[in-house]
């Protein structure tokens, strides 16, 4: 993965982090961080984290709105969330880099 990030000049990894519905951290959003604890010593990369709840609902919404087939949802649904979770973050840091937010 981190051959691939420097070969595409990735500027930092962001992380969907699984959070449950009523805004409290499981055991899959502990192994989220503790994955990214494992990857931050093997790379420079800057890596966040984005509370990816609703991210799939979505992305399933928007697939049935353009009559995609149940099969084809399946096939896709994880990819385009992942894509999802990417715009959000990158939608984020270009609000806060316009409005010098913190």
């Amino acid at each position: 993965m981190l051959e691939i990030a420097a070969s595409r000049k990735v500027a930092g990894l962001v992380l969907g982090l699984p959070v449950n519905m009523d805004g409290t951290e499981g055991p899959r959003a502990q192994a989220t961080r503790a994955f990214a604890r494992n990857l931050a010593p093997l790379t420079e990369l800057p890596i966040a984290f984005w509370d990816e709840r609703m991210s799939t609902a979505a992305v399933e919404r928007m697939l049935i709105s353009f009559d995609t087939s149940r099969k084809r949802r399946d096939e896709v649904v994880d990819k385009l969330a992942a894509a999802y979770i990417l715009q959000g973050a990158l939608d984020r840091m270009s609000y806060l880099a316009r409005n010098d937010a913190p």
